[in-house]
């Protein structure tokens, strides 16, 4: 049995472009559906979302019927254990968040990468090494694992270029709405003043050549993205696809 080979990570080296989404909803039924729908990418979301690391097994279980599409998985925090058991569930990428400084995105990296390069711990029987199927595992894991941090305060985007070259970062993911409430703009992530800002660090990403990500509703404003460099862009979520398809369903009857 061989080790998977990380189809995202590989698209992100290639610079081709990965169209995304988001799954807020809990359980394995609603990732199962969203995998089979032509993304490149869905985020298993458990900073913001009810579910919860073992939820993850599942949810990675799920999205296995359909290998063309991407598990990329967040965890609540930067946090090592909780990171060490998503892993061992199988999820190769992983979205860290909040990252602010280059300490916390090499924090990041070593919680994903087995010794000598990191500290992640050491089990067997994982459903990461196919329960001991995979040999050589442990010796050859670190190169499929990809590497994703949050950068989403005006704090962090000031230190941008030291956390996107942080050695082991694979990618640099914008939070526009974390960012806008950092700038002074609670609940508005497409203000003026919030795009600017994040137009101009997918440009120093872009010179830098470290893969950018983002997640907008705006599909005229996720295309600009695309245009300034974005390779991982997220254009939407499971939650918000079915509120707003209701809602026009509803008011279609009801007018």
């Amino acid at each position: 049995m061989d080790l998977p080979q990380n189809r995202f990570k590989a698209a992100l080296k290639a610079r081709k472009q990965q169209i995304g989404l988001w799954n807020i909803i809990g359980g394995s039924m609603a990732p199962e559906a969203l995998a089979g729908a032509g993304f490149d990418w869905v985020v298993i979301d458990t900073e913001h979302s009810p579910t919860d690391v073992p939820d993850v097994l599942t949810a990675l279980q799920a999205m296995g019927n359909h290998p063309e599409t991407s598990p990329v998985v967040r965890p609540a925090w930067n946090d090592p254990v909780t990171i060490k058991r998503i892993l061992d569930f199988g999820a190769q990428t992983i979205l860290v968040p909040y990252v602010q400084t280059r300490e916390e995105a090499e924090a990041a990296v070593a919680a994903t990468r087995y010794p000598p390069e990191g500290m992640r711990g050491v089990a067997g029987g994982t459903r990461a090494s196919g329960y001991s199927r995979i040999k050589g595992y442990h010796a050859k894991a670190n190169e499929q694992i990809c590497l994703l941090v949050q950068v989403e305060t005006v704090e962090a985007l000031s230190r941008i270029e030291e956390i996107a070259t942080t050695p082991g970062v694979d990618g640099v993911f914008i939070g526009p709405a974390d960012l806008a409430t950092s700038m002074g703009f609670p609940g508005d992530p497409n203000h003026p003043d919030v795009r600017k800002t994040i137009e101009a660090a997918i440009t120093v990403l872009a010179a830098l050549g470290v893969p950018a990500g983002i997640l907008t509703l705006d599909r005229a404003f996720a295309r600009r993205c695309i245009e300034l460099g974005t390779t991982f862009t997220a254009v939407g979520t499971d939650i918000g696809l079915l509120v707003s398809a209701a809602d026009a369903l509803a008011a279609d009857f009801k007018a």
